[in-house]
């Protein structure tokens, strides 16, 4: 894979593979210049085409693509099928299951056995409605079963929220995850802090990641709320044949 992508820094089993790809090198231009995967965000189908393409060679792995409408919905992986859904499990070899984000977190589950993993795209509309608890349960493991690592997103000194976000979230989260904004009547969201409450209420406590911020970060990252129209990065996860007992 190309030197500059990440990896997601967590104790996972060694057939446990992730990538998340940055918006350095590809063929997109303008204002998706890069590596854009994004095919519904107005950039020229050769170019994401291309692009995914050849994260597919890279990888190795036959990629399982979302159309993601900030829902809760979670569906078993399905190569060569593009679902709409917000995340995605496999327990398939070879399979890589895939989300798209430019300021949204990207979440990656496996199991302690690494027999299953699952993505999920969590907004704060995702996770206000349940995204990570629904993808726990598709998973069928028990929570403290479960890692979970959080890709780069909006940090929380440029996340930029108003009273309704907050009010969504309710008292719990308040005090740790909103805190007042420079702007009269807005507050600054940490949207990996909310994820961590949402999936400590779960029981899932071994969770990794988290301090990279979209916004700040224009080399690597696209970022909605920085650029408006832009392209897309991608978090992926897969079991790998190659070490399969």
């Amino acid at each position: 894979m190309k030197d500059f992508w990440l990896t997601a820094d967590w104790p996972a089993p060694d057939r446990v593979k992730t990538c998340v790809t940055t918006r350095q090198d590809g063929c997109s231009q303008g204002r998706f210049k890069g590596f854009n995967l994004g095919t519904h965000v107005g950039d020229h189908p050769h170019h994401v085409m291309a692009n995914r393409a050849e994260l597919a060679r890279l990888t190795g792995c036959r990629l399982a693509w979302l159309e993601q409408t900030h829902s809760t919905d979670v569906v078993e992986a399905a190569p060569g099928l593009v679902e709409e859904a917000d995340a995605v499990w496999t327990s398939e070899t070879g399979v890589a299951c895939a989300v798209m984000t430019a300021d949204c977190l990207p979440v990656l589950f496996c199991n302690r056995a690494g027999t299953r993993v699952a993505a999920a795209h969590a907004g704060w509309r995702g996770l206000a409605g349940g995204i990570l608890e629904n993808t726990v349960a598709a998973l069928g493991v028990e929570p403290d079963d479960l890692l979970v690592w959080l890709g780069p997103a909006i940090g929380p000194e440029a996340f930029e929220v108003g009273p309704e976000v907050r009010d969504i979230f309710g008292s719990a989260a308040s005090a740790d995850c909103f805190k007042p904004s420079p702007r009269p009547g807005h507050y600054l969201a940490d949207i990996y802090q909310l994820a961590r409450l949402r999936l400590a209420a779960m029981g899932v406590e071994a969770v990794y990641g988290g301090g990279l911020c979209t916004v700040n970060d224009s080399v690597r990252f696209y970022s909605y709320r920085r650029d408006g129209q832009t392209g897309r990065f991608a978090s992926l996860i897969w079991l790998d044949q190659a070490t399969e007992n």
